[in-house]
Order: C-alpha cells, then sequence, then structure tokens
C-alpha cells in the first residue's frame, strides 16, 4: 500500500512494504569490501606522484632535455583522464572484480617493461607510461562503482569518505619514495616498486574481493558465475546465496550521454575547477619551496608533501562521516514529520523522495571559504617568505578542506546515477584531468606576470566565484533526477 503526502512542498511517497535489503552484507564486510577497492585506488595518484622527482634522472639516463622528458608526464595526464571511460563503462556492463584485476595486470606488465626499456628508446617510455596510466588511473573509477552497488546514501558518505582517504597516500608519500628509491636504487627501481605493489594488490583481490555489480549478483544475494567468485569467499560466508533467477543482461551505455544530464554536467564542471586549481597548488609545492626556501634539501621539499597528504587523508574520512550524520538526522526529521500529520507510526521516507542535492551540499559553502582563504594565504605567505610552518600549516588546512569539496560532489554524483557509479565517475575524472592539465600548463605564465602572492588569490578567487553552482545544483537537482526517474521507468515498462 503506498500514499503520498505533502511535506514543505516535496512529495513523499510512504510503504509499509518491507523491502529486501539493499545489501546483503554486513556493515563490517562492507568496510572490508570498501577497504580493498581504496587499496587498489592508491596506485591511480602513486604511480603518478611516485616517477617525479625521478624525471631529471631520466632526462639524463634517456640524453633527452627536461622539457622532453615532461612530455611522459603529459601523455600519462591525456590517458589518466581518458582511459577511465572505457573501464568505468565495462565496470558498469561487465563487472567489478574483472575490471579490477583487469586495471592491475595491465599496470603489472606496463611497469615490468618500464623497469627494462632501453635508454636508447625513448618512444616506448611514452608508449608504456600511456599503458601505464591506463591500468592505474581507473581504480578509482571502478571503486566508485563497487560503493554505489553496497551502500545506500545514508552510509555512503563514510565510505567514500574512507575509500578517498586511502588514495591520498599517493600524493603524500609518492614523492618521497619515488626520491628516495632514485638516488639510492636508480631510477627503474621505481618502476619495479609499483610492479611489485601492484602484483600483490592483484593476488589480495584475486583471492578475496567479491562481484558486486548490482545487475550480476543483485543485492549480493544471488551466487554469481564461478568466474566472477573470489577464491577465498571468505566475505558473505555463512549466508545462503542463492543461484536464484539471474537479473537481466545491463547494455552497455554509452557514458558520454551523461554530459547530457544538466545537474550532473554543473557538478562536474564545478568539481572540475577545485580540482584544477587543487593540482596546481600541488605542481608547484616543490618549485616554489625551491626558490623560497633555498636552505631545504631535495628529501626536506619531498617531506613537506605529507602535510597536505595528512589534511587530505583527515579530511576525506571526517567530511564523510559529516555526510553520513547530515543524511540520518534529515531523514529522522523528515519521518517525525510525516508520523505526526498522518499519525501512522511506523511509515518510512522513500529515499528517492528525500532532497539529496541539499543534504550534500548544506556545508559546502562553508568548506569553500575555508578553502580559498587558505590558498590566498598560502601564496601571500610564500610571497612574504614567511617562517617555514605557516605554509605547511596552510597546505593542511587547504588538503582538509578541499577534499571535502570533492569527497562532496563525489558522493552526491553517485547519487544522482547510482547504477552508472563507475561511469559517471568516468566522465568526474575526464572532466577533472582536462581542466587540471590546462591549468597546469598555464601556471607558470601567470606567475611570472602575477607573482605568487596575488596568483593564490586568483586561483582562491575562481574557486569562490563558482559558488553559485552548488546553489544551481540544489535548484535544478530534483526536478532532473525526476525526469531521469521517469523516462528509466518507461524504459522498464517497454
Amino acid at each position: 500500500m503506498v500514499k503520498t503526502v505533502e511535506v514543505h512542498d516535496i512529495p513523499i511517497s510512504l510503504t509499509k512494504d518491507i523491502d529486501p535489503p539493499y545489501s546483503i552484507f554486513t556493515s563490517s564486510e562492507k568496510w572490508v569490501i570498501v577497504t580493498l577497492a581504496s587499496i587498489a585506488g592508491v596506485f591511480s595518484p602513486l604511480t603518478a606522484y611516485i616517477y617525479l622527482p625521478a624525471i631529471p634522472i631520466i632526462a639524463t639516463a634517456f640524453h633527452k632535455t627536461i622539457e622532453l622528458t615532461n612530455l611522459t608526464v603529459t601523455v600519462y595526464l591525456v590517458f589518466q583522464g581518458v582511459s577511465p571511460m572505457v573501464w568505468g563503462t565495462l565496470a558498469d556492463r561487465i563487472g567489478r572484480r574483472p575490471t579490477s584485476l583487469g586495471c592491475l595486470f595491465v599496470l603489472s606488465l606496463a611497469c615490468i617493461g618500464l623497469a627494462l626499456v632501453p635508454t636508447t628508446h625513448f618512444w616506448l617510455l611514452m608508449v608504456l607510461r600511456c599503458l601505464q596510466a591506463v591500468g592505474s588511473a581507473s581504480t578509482l573509477t571502478i571503486g566508485a562503482g563497487i560503493i554505489s552497488d553496497i551502500a545506500t546514501p545514508a552510509e555512503r558518505g563514510g565510505f567514500f569518505g574512507m575509500f578517498t582517504a586511502g588514495p591520498q597516500v599517493g600524493p603524500a608519500l609518492g614523492p618521497v619514495i619515488g626520491g628516495v628509491l632514485a638516488d639510492k636504487l636508480g631510477w627503474r627501481s621505481i618502476f619495479w616498486f609499483v610492479c611489485i605493489s601492484s602484483s600483490a594488490c592483484f593476488i589480495v583481490m584475486v583471492t578475496f574481493l567479491p562481484e558486486t555489480l548490482r545487475s550480476i549478483v543483485r543485492n549480493g544475494g544471488t551466487l554469481p558465475p564461478i568466474q566472477y567468485r573470489p577464491l577465498l569467499p571468505i566475505i558473505g560466508r555463512g549466508r545462503k546465496n542463492s543461484e536464484g533467477e539471474r537479473p537481466p543482461s545491463r547494455k552497455l551505455r554509452n557514458p558520454f550521454r551523461l554530459f547530457a544530464c544538466v545537474d550532473v554536467l554543473n557538478l562536474l564542471v564545478f568539481n572540475g575547477i577545485q580540482y584544477a586549481v587543487f593540482t596546481t597548488i600541488l605542481a608547484t609545492i616543490s618549485s616554489l619551496l625551491e626558490i623560497r626556501y633555498p636552505q631545504l634539501t631535495e628529501m626536506d621539499i619531498g617531506l613537506c608533501y605529507l602535510t597536505s597528504g595528512g589534511g587530505l587523508a583527515l579530511g576525506a574520512m571526517f567530511s564523510g562521516k559529516l555526510m553520513d550524520w547530515d543524511y540520518r538526522t534529515t531523514k529522522e526529521q523528515f519521518t517525525r514529520t510525516i508520523v505526526a500529520q498522518q499519525g501512522i507510526p511506523g511509515d518510512v521516507i522513500n529515499e528517492e523522495d528525500i532532497p539529496i542535492e541539499v543534504i550534500r551540499l548544506k556545508r559546502l559553502p562553508l568548506w569553500m571559504i575555508i578553502f580559498c582563504t587558505a590558498t590566498a594565504g598560502y601564496g601571500w605567505s610564500l610571497q612574504a617568505r614567511a617562517t617555514i610552518a605557516v605554509p605547511l600549516v596552510l597546505q593542511f588546512v587547504i588538503g582538509f578542506s578541499e577534499i571535502a569539496v570533492l569527497t562532496t560532489i563525489q558522493t552526491l554524483l553517485v547519487d544522482l546515477v547510482p547504477s552508472q557509479g563507475s561511469s559517471v565517475t568516468a566522465c568526474n575524472n575526464l572532466v577533472r584531468c582536462s581542466m587540471g592539465a590546462l591549468l597546469v600548463s598555464m601556471i607558470d605564465l601567470i606567475l611570472d606576470r602575477l607573482g605568487v602572492g596575488w596568483t593564490f588569490v586568483l586561483l582562491g578567487g575562481t574557486c569562490f566565484i563558482s559558488l553559485p553552482l552548488v546553489w544551481l545544483a540544489v535548484c535544478i537537482g530534483p526536478r532532473c533526477r525526476a525526469g531521469r526517474s521517469a523516462r528509466n521507468s518507461e524504459l522498464t515498462l517497454r
């Protein structure tokens, strides 16, 4: 029996029917699955950042200029942005487990080739760097799809916080590890390190990671074909997984169609602006610190990345838990209001009726103000050559507030199209990597023209003036979601 009432001009559907659980995995099992996905996600940023300290050594080994060697970074960024569009679509179609394993396998093979590449074949270095990006970049995309499979909106924020915190090890420790390996064992040791690490992760995923794609296992209660099962099915052990009637095969969806969703596109542009500015801040840390604080060694500069990495990790976990708390309190408030009006205890709110944009974005302006202020202050602290503690503290604040923004938007994007969690994350990756690469390529010119202080005022100001896109998302979101839901219902009936 279904009734519809109006609460604050929002149509709410009440149902007494007891639906099956969204996922049969227990809370602890979900955390294990998300942790596995987070470990795999580490390789996306780690592979990019661990390479940077070795660029001068590689340039010398291949008898190329630094500028020409930097092309290996450029092509990596290009494929880092494009390849998830393919892997993400496959993950939404053929399953999370095979695509995760495929990514790690390609990454391991590429690293073996890079570790053995002759210094007379610079073109091969470029090709293998592209292949390395293809293997590493999509682990984050697939992980987001896994969370959309197993987590309800009420717990999705916390899981995304945990998932996002793991990959922040890359920006924090990557340059330090890369610098030490290149200095002590040579530049080839960097690729052997990534190869061994990704191979170990591959073995762990083969052994323990279950398939979660809902078109294959529904809520986890349908036993998948044998090729989708882990070697040790510890997660979910003890439950009666029924073969049951298999869900219909899902058609391969074109991920580029998501760009036609106005609410999704709005969030992608907003997120891309913030990510581009943050990436530019990270990209200029070493060069600006070297100029402003000449007493710092290369090892010291590498250690300076730890402050931003710490802010990223803590900010991701804190903001994720805060989003879950906001969701629970809002849902409880709506439920109490409906019960009071109808006098029917036990009625619950349909998840689709909750104004998810309002809940997710309510704290975003605060995070943005903190980020923009810290960015401007960071630039002027470098300009004034303040004691090194000042820019380091501001780096922590920048990382904390920025990852809160990025985690919020990523969670909301999956909320909007949960059936295409990997695809929408791939679209997000494409937009933000493209905008990031463009801004990074221009930052040296901007620094030369404006100076350090005013450059970072410009970057922070650009983020601040993008705030109206947040209110636009709140305004157009419910209508766009309703339209998609109606179209999906029509397709289902056909």
